[in-house]
């Protein structure tokens, strides 16, 4: 009977990562885990403390910090599955799992299925004649260099690319390859995978090109398989159920989806809600049930696409962005910088990106020009931004995989701000406190229109007491709307009274909050 060694990477959720391992080697199997070094220490120290005595659990040799899109990804793969081909002899199959996936058949039914053929599972078609990738660059995934990230670091990806490109600079592919494209959710045989392994140890050139290609977790594993193994041992496909909305996102499933869940001619889906407990505790007692029958009618895209394309509103098949309920999340933390000087928050948020990697946005609603990446159309103007807000925080949170989400916010829009709080999400605002000299209000006023060069100097002496005012207006707005969660630094204070609260706002040590705020360069205008 197959004996399945998953192979789980994770970022989050001590808890539930917890819960999935005790639950799958409840089912006779084995788990490998990888841990993101980017999450917290003490999180990884209590998933080791909790499943340290269950001989069928195993931790990758070294924790890889991981990043969407990056090499990494595959290093910690492989990192997890030499941890797994070592620690578990008696191992058939290897099954990549994330800590958002829950099986949605049993145990029982998952060993049958992969003891009727002798076979791969592992999408993997070709990489340049299929239309696997819908949207972005496509050949200069592999022909370029990528050092850079493009979710975290997006004008030096693009500009690195269009460099080698004026330079001349494009690389050929392995000769003896084909290069391949799927999805990373697989299942392989044993033999499969110490056939990939001594192919890692023996081919140094093919190593070195996947770790500079774009998103090789699409590309790497589905093209060495293919290259090592015959094609009538490899079933193209996976057999974790996920769904995209046609905005390019994951649709999340919820309670209400059991049914079509188990329906699905699948062994596991991605992804649950974590809000989605009921469903959780469904799924994880059924994979340790038997003499269970599935109904298998495979409607799910089907019906999924059908109902989205009438613009049904309904949580079982994943809300319009612009549904009023659209929600950001209730276990997220959405933090707002607010500040009247547009480039003393920028600065802080930049800071705050570089210390913390914790995404960071500048003007989100305020200014058309902030970067931002393709969510489909609505993060292209300012007026979509603003209708969708809610949709539009709650996409970003989703295209960067994070729990916490920084961006800036202009004083003025205290409506926007109580829109947020009146969210599930975990919400906080700070405020930046800044001197205002007369020279400054001046240049406002004349880039707002209020004056001009030639505007007489008493005209603009009747100005600065009520522009002085209106600033002074603005932030009163803000305390008199009795926000929890307010925190407040200020340009007169110094570097010991600002580090505190910056800390309690990002939710970070202290010893980071202060290199922050000790940029030397933060108020000056």
């Amino acid at each position: 009977m197959a004996k399945i060694a998953y192979i789980l990477l994770t970022h989050k959720d001590p808890d539930g990562v917890i819960a999935q391992a005790e639950r799958l080697t409840a089912g006779g199997d084995y788990v490998a885990i990888h841990f993101d070094a980017n999450a917290e220490d003490k999180d990884f120290d209590r998933i080791r403390a909790a499943l340290g005595s269950n001989v069928s659990v195993a931790f990758a040799r070294r924790r890889v910090k991981c990043g969407w899109g990056e090499w990494s990804l595959v290093e910690a793969s492989l990192q997890t599955v030499r941890a797994a081909i070592d620690a578990f002899p008696h191992a058939t199959h290897f099954y990549m799992l994330s800590g958002d996936c829950m099986p949605i058949k049993s145990a029982e039914y998952v060993h049958d299925f992969l003891d009727r053929d002798d076979v791969d599972y592992i999408e993997s078609v070709d990489f340049f004649n299929s239309d696997w990738i819908k949207t972005g660059i496509k050949e200069e995934r592999l022909i370029f260099r990528h050092w850079f990230n493009e979710r975290t670091q997006k004008d030096w990806f693009y500009r690195s690319i269009e460099w080698q490109r004026k330079l001349g600079l494009t690389r050929k592919i392995p000769s003896d390859i084909q290069m391949q494209i799927g999805s990373q959710w697989w299942c392989l045989r044993r033999r499969t995978i110490e056939q990939v392994l001594e192919f890692c140890d023996r081919r140094s050139d093919v190593m070195r090109f996947f770790r500079t290609t774009w998103i090789p977790d699409e590309t790497f594993f589905q093209t060495i398989v293919r290259h090592l193994v015959a094609e009538r041992e490899i079933r193209s496909r996976t057999l974790t159920f996920l769904m995209f909305t046609d905005y390019g996102m994951p649709v999340t499933f919820y309670n209400d989806h059991y049914d079509l869940l188990l329906s699905q001619d699948y062994l596991f889906a991605r992804k649950i809600s974590a809000e989605a407990r009921e469903l959780k505790s469904r799924l994880g007692k059924l994979y340790t049930t038997t003499g269970v029958r599935f109904q298998i009618s495979n409607e799910g895209r089907g019906l999924f696409t059908f109902l989205t394309g009438r613009g049904r509103i309904g949580r079982r098949f994943a809300p319009r962005f612009w549904e009023r309920e659209s929600t950001v999340g209730r276990e997220r933390q959405l933090m707002m910088v607010t500040c009247k000087k547009w480039h003393v928050a920028k600065r802080l948020v930049d800071r705050v990106r570089t210390i913390t990697n914790m995404p960071a946005i500048d003007y989100l609603f305020n200014e058309d020009s902030t970067t931002l990446p393709d969510l489909g159309g609505i993060q292209t103007t300012l007026e979509k931004r603003t209708r969708h807000r809610r949709a539009l925080v709650r996409m970003l949170f989703d295209y960067w995989q994070t729990d916490k989400l920084v961006f800036c916010i202009d004083p003025a829009n205290v409506d926007l701000m109580q829109d947020f709080y009146n969210d599930k999400a975990v919400v906080r605002l700070l405020e930046i406190e800044c001197d205002f000299t007369d020279d400054y209000l001046i240049g406002h006023a004349k880039r707002v229109g209020l004056a001009g060069d030639r505007t007489p100097k008493e005209t603009i002496n009747r100005l600065l007491p009520t522009i002085r005012y209106d600033v002074r207006f603005e932030s009163d707005r803000i305390r008199d709307a009795g926000f929890k969660g307010f925190h407040r630094i200020r340009q007169s204070a110094s570097i010991d009274e600002n580090t505190t609260p910056l800390a309690e706002f990002l939710d970070i040590p202290v010893k980071q909050a202060r290199e922050i705020v000790g940029s030397d360069y933060l108020f000056v205008d």
